[in-house]
């Protein structure tokens, strides 16, 4: 333990250079950070006293990560109205169940062609099902789109994609771990999911005055107290009845949103945001082992392809079944195709039952490309739909007026 502050210092000094360059290369830092973990990380040398493993340290980092998710989507429910959110409830459900639907089917196609084993095939299945609820949140803030048409209907997209993982895993852990499942029991699972989450927007929209007087304080000290108080409690409570702590982040902001003190929250965790989310990537790209990954490459590169297909066709479903334009359509589906720590959480979960030993190195590589690409991909949404827009035929191009300059 005597180097432990030094090395969380070390990884912090790093973040902060590879931030740096993607900031001068105009590129989201996400997929530098990721791959800044995996070049270091167990295998990485010491050079001197600087340990550029990170194993004493890496219980701490990963968990200064976890913090840092809990930042990024508390905010994200910050920047939404509960209001807005249960007007769309009848697009969030057939949003959520095409993206769920469209991706689902296409690993259960994918495991049958490459002629994988029914529990297997379901795995990967699951695995490209669900999203990345902290990389996905990281976008929207990043690109500025927070206050996009669109971004309403990610979010409850998330919120439904959440409550699939809760069902899925329950599922699966019993057909895998036990041999067998209770109905009963996944049925009261999933009622609890969804009544805990009906619960915080039912205190979002009703309970805004009582929540005013309870957060009127002038002091910034015993108000950073009290909100980051109640942060940490619902997000650890939330994990206790199998809803993601991420997901209860959200919750509870979306819970605030409506308050009179919701920019004075907003102002106070935005630094915590970017600090703790930047280290939350390192974190993830720590836990992938580079020379674990060549032969998982054919499974991983055929499944992204296969998920960046599904979330276009779910994606224009979704926005177009919504009343959105074709453009916000596409920004829905390239938002969502980020893969993080869901996929790896499932694919750990056929490891640990016995299946193949390739899931776990497969999960890695294909949520390092999905982690990558979809950034990206988010970033350059007007050039992909400029691309696809000249086979689609969505919009005419537009004439340009006399005398205006190309």
């Amino acid at each position: 333990m005597d180097h432990l502050i030094l090395e969380v210092g070390t990884a912090c000094v790093l973040v902060a250079i590879v931030s740096l360059i993607a900031y001068k290369l105009k590129q989201s830092i996400i997929p530098f950070l990721i791959v800044l973990g995996m070049l270091l990380g167990p295998h990485a040398p010491a050079i001197g006293i600087f340990d550029l493993s990170f194993i004493e340290s890496q219980e701490v980092i990963s968990f200064l990560g976890r913090i840092g998710v809990l930042f990024l989507l508390f905010y994200l429910g910050l920047e939404f109205s509960v209001q807005k959110l249960i007007n769309s409830g009848a697009n969030i459900v057939a949003g959520g169940s095409a993206y769920v639907t469209a991706n689902f089917l296409a690993g259960l196609a994918y495991g049958y062609f490459i002629g994988l084993p029914l529990y297997e095939t379901l795995i990967v299945a699951g695995m490209m099902s669900v999203s990345s609820t902290a990389i996905v949140a990281k976008t929207l803030v990043d690109l500025k789109r927070t206050g996009n048409p669109e971004t309403e209907l990610i979010l409850g997209m998330v919120l439904f994609d959440d409550i699939f993982l809760a069902l899925f895993l329950s599922v699966m852990s019993g057909l895998l771990l036990s041999g067998a499942t209770s109905v009963g029991n996944i049925a009261l699972s999933l009622a609890v999911s969804i009544g805990y989450m009906v619960l915080f927007l039912l205190i979002g929209r009703f309970g805004p005055p009582v929540l005013n007087r309870v957060l009127r304080i002038t002091s910034n000290e015993i108000f950073v107290i009290v909100v980051f108080a109640g942060l940490f409690f619902v997000a650890g409570f939330s994990e206790t009845i199998h809803v993601a702590e991420a997901i209860g982040a959200m919750l509870f902001g979306l819970a605030l949103s409506e308050t009179e003190h919701s920019k004075r929250i907003e102002q106070m965790v935005v630094p915590f945001r970017d600090f703790f989310g930047a280290i939350f990537f390192f974190s993830f790209g720590l836990s992938i082992d580079p020379f674990t990954l060549a032969d998982a490459v054919w499974l991983a590169a055929g499944a992204a392809f296969l998920t960046i297909v599904a979330n276009f066709v779910a994606g224009m479903f979704a926005g177009r079944n919504a009343g959105l334009t074709h453009k916000a359509s596409l920004n829905i589906g390239l938002t969502m195709i980020a893969r993080g720590e869901f996929t790896i959480i499932i694919a750990n979960l056929g490891v640990s039952a016995g299946l193949m030993p390739v899931l776990q190195p497969a999960s890695a590589l294909y949520v390092l490309i999905m982690a990558i690409l979809g950034p990206m991909m988010a970033k350059e949404s007007k050039r992909v739909y400029n691309g696809l827009n000249k086979i689609f035929k969505w919009e005419k191009p537009k004439r340009k007026k006399v005398g205006e300059a190309n």
